[in-house]
């Protein structure tokens, strides 16, 4: 099983649509390795730079709310598949963004907004964030403090994660 968790990326923003976390002029892209360049390339958000170097450091995302709106594509996952980042953090997703990020064997974590905002405390502060995958726990350490926050995934769910996605989890089943 992946390991999850990692530096943080923080998008302080809601409505973050599959358009912006990979542009459609690249959905006839034949491999996901293709698209590796042009993750969040046309995200606009203030002082946000799809070129920054701690852009290719994050493991994790954490934002707000109906995350992955807008088009249904297995690329935006895929996107961040092949960056390496394998958990993104809301307090909402797009339905279709979600379960396309249990397919691909990576975690789409719901917390309240409560909590979220309780995340983006640690913004700017060498955030990292281990994911107790086993006990349906999230740790954010920072310079500041460490919270642990408990998460929920349904059981089908966390089978296709530990499995690694939805074809790893076929071929063990089927």
């Amino acid at each position: 099983m992946k390991t999850y968790g990692g530096k943080v990326l923080f998008l302080d923003r809601s409505d973050i649509n599959t358009d912006e976390i990979i542009p459609a002029k690249y959905l006839t892209e034949i491999s996901k390795e293709a698209l590796k360049p042009h993750m969040l390339e046309d995200f606009k958000f203030e002082g946000f730079n799809p070129q920054d170097q701690s852009l290719s450091e994050a493991k994790v995302i954490v934002t707000r709310s109906n995350f992955g709106c807008g088009s249904s594509r297995e690329h935006a996952p895929w996107v961040f598949e092949v960056n390496d980042i394998n958990v993104v953090i809301a307090s909402s997703f797009a339905r279709i963004f979600r379960q396309n990020m249990f397919n691909c064997g990576m975690l789409a974590i719901e917390l309240s907004e409560k909590a979220i905002d309780e995340l983006f405390a640690h913004r700017g502060a060498d955030a990292l964030i281990s994911i107790d995958f086993d006990n349906d726990k999230l740790t954010m350490t920072s310079s500041r403090s460490s919270k642990t926050f408990d998460y929920q995934i349904a059981e089908f769910d966390k089978a296709l994660v530990k499995a690694g996605g939805w074809v790893e989890f076929a071929d063990l089943k089927y």
